[in-house]
């Protein structure tokens, strides 16, 4: 099954980590600014694909290891650029092994203040205070931390040095004149002064300055680790939206609830995407009332439930025991189809633009695609459970000749009729074999998500950016940009408790009953999905409640939330099984070491583990 579990490490400092060989990576980037005005991209390996969730500190360390980070060439000689498993952006000085979280590229003597105009950050970055006041900066983009304010470029360094210099030269000056006109009246000294004096009024030309190392541990204070923060990522977002909104004007919709979906259709396709940004006033048909935001999300709660109908033949259910939609790959049966996509996507950017939310809920591989994130094996299991096992079983196992006799080529149903597809040019003549399964397996997942709704996707996203850039989302994640669409939902406890299994445990045990205080009475709504989403991987409850939970191990009927206690280490954080709903709580002593630990897990969940 796949779980999910986090890392433990609470260590503010840098590691100095050793390489490991992970097979399964893909690139990220951590971005920092250069010194010449422009952005570095630093690539590095990251360990985020769900089937390593599980890695160790070690195996997470590996991931911040310069090896895998491309370096700026202006680096002072013998630095390097690494990241702590926690996002934190460092500086680690190879000749000394000492590491520092200052940039050694800005001078330490830079007097740099909120109030100065630098401009806007870059998208996706917010600046906040450590405890101490200091500034410190997050890039939501990569889900990093700095004290390097991302402005500060090389000219902007220059300049501020330059002034900083001016004025240190004119103070200098007066000082010296005032001490000119009292060493003369009391006085009478050597014309050196005078020369030392005009020697001073010389300013030096501003230049990098390159401090040495210094240590983590006599660093005044902490860089504070990344933390997912989806209330503020929001409000960055909404600002950021609020600048494309037209200043003048409405985009103005009437239609009745009879026929709702076309009529919104034939509306909303006929305005320019600039329109569809301006302040949205929806009125329905043969009924009174001005639009403050109530009409406007009851008309998309009604649209959605009509649009995303698998009944029309747009979407599917990912499965028949899930409730979870995806493109409908034989949707052209509708000869319009592609133009009702591109629709859909106006609607979801509408819905994001104006702060509303789309009633229904899509498979975790949609969200990915619509961040144009790739698609992992490991997202196949919620979707198609047996195809994960056969996949997983090909990856795992030592292939045989004369066991396995597939070949690069997949047979499909469109209609009842038998197509077949091949994953590359002249795969049906190509062998399935131990050298190139990995391949194999890359494109057979591809294609599992893409099969014949390359067309219709590529219809909705353009419909999407028209509204909402996709630069925009980029800060966000799968799990994040589900809550953006489909909102925060209200959770009723008592639901949760009725319909929850324990496994060796009781009601009337102290954890039982800590985790339902921390349910409810710690956390917010948003925590509650946050941890909803954790233990069965979809912040969204079925309609039916609690009780009709689908786990996604193919079995039919219902898999309950369920809470598991087991006898491992305390200090250790919890564990989810997201193909069982299933939450494993070590018997923790105290409901505050409790909350802590769960807290933790859910927040800064690293991964999947295949068990």
């Amino acid at each position: 099954s796949h779980s999910k579990i986090t890392t433990g490490s609470g260590s503010p400092r840098p590691p100095a980590p050793t390489p490991i060989e992970d097979p399964i990576t893909r690139n990220e980037s951590d971005v920092i600014n250069n010194n010449d005005g422009n952005s570095v991209v630093l690539t590095a390996q990251t360990n985020r694909n769900p089937s390593n969730r599980a890695s160790l500190s070690s195996a997470r360390n590996a991931s911040s290891h310069s090896s895998s980070i491309q370096q700026p060439q202006d680096l002072p000689t013998g630095y390097e650029i690494r990241t702590t498993p926690q996002g934190q952006i460092y500086f680690y000085h190879t000749p000394t092994g000492l590491s520092t979280w200052h940039d050694p590229r800005i001078p330490r003597n830079i007097s740099v203040t909120s109030g100065q105009q630098l401009g806007p950050l870059p998208a996706g970055w917010e600046v906040r205070q450590t405890s101490s006041g200091r500034y410190y900066y997050v890039d939501h983009n990569n889900r990093t931390t700095t004290f390097s304010d991302p402005r500060l470029s090389t000219a902007v360094i220059a300049n501020l040095l330059q002034k900083q210099n001016d004025q240190s030269s004119s103070t200098n000056e007066q000082n010296s004149m005032n001490n000119k006109e009292n060493t003369s009246i009391n006085t009478r000294v050597p014309n050196t002064s005078e020369t030392s004096s005009s020697q001073q009024r010389i300013p030096p030309r501003p230049g990098p300055v390159f401090d040495g190392p210094q240590s983590i541990e006599t660093d005044s204070e902490c860089l504070p680790k990344y933390k997912r923060d989806l209330v503020a990522k929001q409000k960055i977002l909404r600002t950021e939206l609020a600048a494309l909104q037209p200043q003048t004007g409405h985009m103005r919709l009437e239609v009745s609830r009879s026929e709702i979906f076309e009529e919104s259709y034939r509306a909303v396709m006929k305005m320019r995407p600039k329109d569809l940004r301006k302040r949205l006033m929806v009125k329905f048909r043969s009924e009174e009332g001005l639009d403050y935001g109530g009409v406007a999300r009851e008309w998309l709660y009604l649209l959605s439930h009509e649009m995303l109908n698998p009944q029309y033949g747009l979407f599917q259910y990912s499965r028949e025991d899930n409730y979870t939609l995806q493109i409908n790959p034989d949707s052209s049966i509708n000869p319009e189809h592609l133009s009702y996509f591109h629709f859909v996507g106006r609607i979801i950017g509408i819905a994001i633009f104006h702060g509303h939310y789309i009633d229904g809920g899509f498979t975790t591989p949609f969200y990915k695609m619509l961040l144009n994130k790739p698609i992992t094996l490991e997202d196949i299991e919620g979707v198609d459970p047996e195809l994960h096992r056969s996949l997983t079983y090909i990856l795992e196992n030592k292939l045989e000749k004369d066991i396995i006799d597939t070949t690069f080529a997949v047979e499909q149903s469109s209609f009842g009729v038998l197509k077949l597809h091949e994953l590359k040019t002249g795969g049906q003549n190509i062998q399935l074999t131990e050298d190139n399964k990995k391949e194999y397996v890359k494109l057979y997942v591809t294609y599992r998500f893409m099969r014949g709704i390359e067309q219709q996707f590529l219809a909705l996203q353009k419909g999407l950016t028209e509204v909402v850039p996709g630069t925009l989302l980029k800060p966000f994640d799968e799990r994040e940009i589900e809550l953006i669409i489909s909102g925060i939902g209200t959770i009723d406890i008592e639901d949760w408790k009725r319909n929850t299994r324990l496994k060796h445990c009781s009601p009337d045990m102290p954890v039982v009953k800590w985790f339902w205080e921390i349910i409810e009475q710690n956390y917010s709504q948003e925590m509650r999905l946050r941890l909803l989403q954790f233990v069965t991987g979809s912040s969204r409850v079925p309609l039916q409640g609690f009780k009709a939970l689908q786990g996604s191990t193919g079995a039919a009927g219902p898999r309950l939330f369920t809470i598991h206690l087991t006898d491992v280490p305390t200090d250790n954080l919890p564990k989810a099984h997201t193909c069982f709903n299933r939450l494993d709580l070590p018997k923790y002593e105290s409901k505050q070491k409790l909350l802590d630990k769960l807290s933790q897990a859910v927040e800064e969940t690293c991964g999947f583990t295949v068990e």
